[in-house]
């Protein structure tokens, strides 16, 4: 599913508000009345795009029973303050848990801390803004937040990793594409959501058309891929805390298929 900003994945303890896993499950039910969502992975509330959920319990056994070998590929685009310095580059640091919502940067050999990595590239950047593309190597709390606020850029709206400022009335994370390998047919699948256009708008960029950064493989020689856009579920007015209204559904659409490359997270 594509997620807006704003939308929570699952509902917190005691919350009566609209949560994407109850939306899931209540489409599921349009065939089968039994269905339910199973939920696989998860991004933060305010942070838009890719979550995968599965149809069935059984499915999200094999999905999390395998998942470093299922997930080939997970990229994220963000827009992060300052002018990121170079081209491109790999975050290597270690991180811990430093309370219930939060994380900070730890030394190597530190209780509890766990080594992240994240490699970048920078696709555009203007009016103090740079737009980044990440692609996961690891899957820790945080992670990119984290990782782009110890080197001086944090996320545009970050505020708890210390962001200056709020130009887009949310998050400028967004979970941009997703590849595994589907656990009961072996087909590897990929889906795709485009950059969102407030992005493209803070830095004066014309609409994007699919990918942003033209990095798109030959296609597999040794198995098929599934292509599509992700069908984009609706934030309800009175839980969204993004200023911005989010996007229609949008139901899959097919392309060609193309490769996929190794990384995962969450």
């Amino acid at each position: 599913m594509d997620k807006p900003a704003g939308l929570p994945v699952i509902a917190g303890d005691g919350s009566r508000a609209k949560c994407l896993l109850e939306l899931v499950t209540a489409a599921l039910r349009r065939k089968n009345p039994k269905a339910r969502a199973a939920l696989v992975h998860r991004i933060d509330r305010d942070t838009s795009g890719i979550v995968v959920f599965a149809k069935s319990g059984e499915a999200k056994r094999l999905l999390m029973g395998d998942w470093e070998r299922l997930v080939t590929e997970r990229r994220y685009l963000a827009l992060v303050e300052g002018r990121m310095e170079g081209a491109s580059g790999r975050l290597d640091s270690w991180l811990v848990e430093a309370g219930p919502s939060r994380v900070r940067l730890a030394e190597a050999g530190e209780r509890g801390a766990k080594r992240a990595l994240t490699q970048w590239k920078l696709l555009a950047s203007a009016r103090g803004f740079s737009l980044v593309e990440l692609e996961l190597e690891t899957g820790r709390r945080h992670q990119i937040r984290v990782q782009l606020a110890g080197i001086g850029h944090p996320v545009a709206g970050d505020e708890r990793y210390g962001a200056r400022g709020d130009p887009l009335g949310r998050l400028g994370l967004h979970a941009a594409s997703i590849a595994l390998e589907n656990p009961v047919s072996g087909t590897a699948v990929r889906v795709e959501s485009p950059c969102p256009p407030e992005f493209l708008a803070l830095l004066e960029l014309p609409p994007a058309r699919g990918r942003l950064s033209g990095r798109d493989g030959p296609p597999s020689a040794s198995r098929p891929e599934a292509r599509s856009a992700a069908p984009r579920a609706r934030a309800p007015a009175a839980d969204a805390r993004r200023r911005t209204p989010p996007s229609k559904p949008r139901g899959p659409r097919r392309e060609p298929p193309g490769s996929a490359r190794k990384g995962r997270g969450t």
